[in-house]
């Protein structure tokens, strides 16, 4: 169990680097939720081919099946507001998980709560 996540989360991936044409320090990190059913990314935007500075939060359910589905949930300017916002959703995910047949609507219950309002 990891210190910084809820207890049915652990930190799947921890990466700390910096880019060649940067000087500036990116990271990077993984969750996956006990079930094995949804996994968590913060990473930065443009890993995902994004032109948007900053980083971005995503979920996956079913993470290496091919019914595999991701959703892209925010991006925000900063390592930790965005390490924040993935707490914050895998607290709201945990009220609202009930087993596998309740995955979708906990991952929209959190989504809902967590995403950019614009």
């Amino acid at each position: 169990m990891d210190a910084d996540v809820p207890p049915e989360w652990t930190t799947e991936e921890r990466q700390t680097y910096t880019p060649a044409n940067s000087e500036r320090e990116m990271q990077y990190r993984t969750y996956r939720h006990e079930s094995g059913d949804l996994r968590l990314k913060v990473a930065p935007a443009s890993l995902d081919g994004e032109e948007h500075p900053g980083y971005a939060l995503t979920a996956t359910m079913y993470p290496g099946l091919d019914l595999a589905e991701t959703v892209r949930v925010r991006t925000v300017l900063t390592f930790e507001r965005c390490n924040r916002i993935a707490r914050d959703f895998m607290d709201l995910f945990a009220a609202s998980y009930d087993g596998p047949g309740s995955i979708e609507d906990a991952v929209d219950y959190a989504y809902e709560r967590t995403r950019d309002h614009r």
